[in-house]
């Protein structure tokens, strides 16, 4: 009798430490992120991704999603978080996701993921999509625990401001909403700035901080007799899509964006990178770092490829013709 419990406790004994050991393969996913979960179509487009490389959400990964709602003062906190909580890795968008998330790491240590040839000190972290990533990393390897995939593209400042001269071609003044208190907004305005000036366009700044700041932005633009407006990328635009979208359409202000989600929601048209394509490279990155790597083994990437999109509804709603030769060029042109 005494046997035959001792078989049983030890199958018992076996069993759990079969459970726990699959248990120590659930990882933990750490995300900040610009945008709520249910709006964001990229971190989507990452799961899809991570799914196709065989892990699944809820059977090898769970997810620690955080949103700073428009309010990049709150990534601060949301890292120390996700710190606390000890995840297996941290995925960021934008600079100032990206910033919050390696002062936060830089004050744990884990070793969790080393290997022979490399050891990562604190957390993982892969910039989905980030302005300048080699200012974060200070170099165009990776930190010891942070890389990632940049989402401007050298020109595209420039090109943008030459798109709305192709679609307007009598375009005289522009205005150019930007967060001035992103760090690298400064720079894509001057580039703006730069770009309009040498074709004979006079550039308005508009800073936009948050919300409350955009309707005034486009008021100071009408008032200002602005032909148009450039919309930067920053964490303000992306949470206040529509409104950007309902703004421009109400001021009958032709706009130019960042990223075609803006285009799909009914904006004009955009010029810039894939962001779906750049989480879904994140992915690899994810699974790479999953699976033994660490960020040292995962160069810091630039995108090569910008993507021009149009909305040929909202054109037509604003009494403009698209120009044959704007056609040809653009990736797409949505009906």
């Amino acid at each position: 009798m005494r046997r035959r419990e001792l078989i049983v406790g030890l199958g018992i004994l076996a069993l759990s430490g079969s459970a726990r050991a699959q248990a120590a393969k659930l990882h933990r996913i750490g995300v900040l992120d610009t945008s709520a979960r249910p709006l964001n179509a990229n971190f989507r487009a990452f799961l899809a991704a991570l799914g196709e490389l065989g892990q699944v959400e809820g059977e090898d990964f769970t997810v620690e999603y955080r949103s700073a709602d428009g309010h990049n003062e709150r990534f601060a906190d949301l890292a120390a978080d996700l710190v606390r909580r000890d995840v297996d890795l941290i995925v960021t968008r934008g600079t100032p996701a990206a910033l919050a998330a390696k002062s936060a790491t830089a004050k744990s240590a884990t070793t969790k993921f080393a290997t022979t040839k490399a050891a990562t000190t604190g957390i993982p972290v892969i910039m989905a999509a980030v302005g300048d990533p080699q200012a974060i990393v200070e170099s165009a390897r990776p930190a010891a625990n942070l890389t990632g995939f940049g989402a401007n593209l050298a020109g595209t400042e420039r090109r943008r401001v030459e798109l709305l001269k192709m679609m307007l071609p009598r375009l005289a003044r522009i205005g150019a909403l930007m967060n001035l208190s992103n760090p690298s907004r400064q720079a894509e305005w001057e580039s703006i700035a730069a770009a309009a000036r040498s074709l004979e366009v006079a550039p308005l700044v508009l800073d936009t901080r948050a919300r409350a700041d955009i309707a005034r932005a486009f008021d100071a633009a009408s008032l200002a007799q602005t032909d148009a407006v450039v919309v930067g990328s920053d964490t303000v635009m992306q949470t206040n899509q529509g409104l950007l979208v309902e703004l421009a359409a109400a001021h009958r202000m032709p706009a130019i964006y960042t990223f075609r989600d803006f285009v799909e929601a009914g904006g004009l048209m955009s010029y810039g990178v894939s962001l779906p394509d750049l989480y879904r490279r994140a992915a690899g990155y994810a699974d790479k770092i999953l699976k033994g790597a660490t960020p040292r083994d995962l160069p810091v990437e630039l995108p090569t490829k910008a993507e021009l999109v149009v909305n040929r509804a909202t054109a037509k709603a604003l009494g403009l013709n698209i120009p044959e030769g704007f056609r040809i060029l653009a990736d797409e042109v949505i009906e």
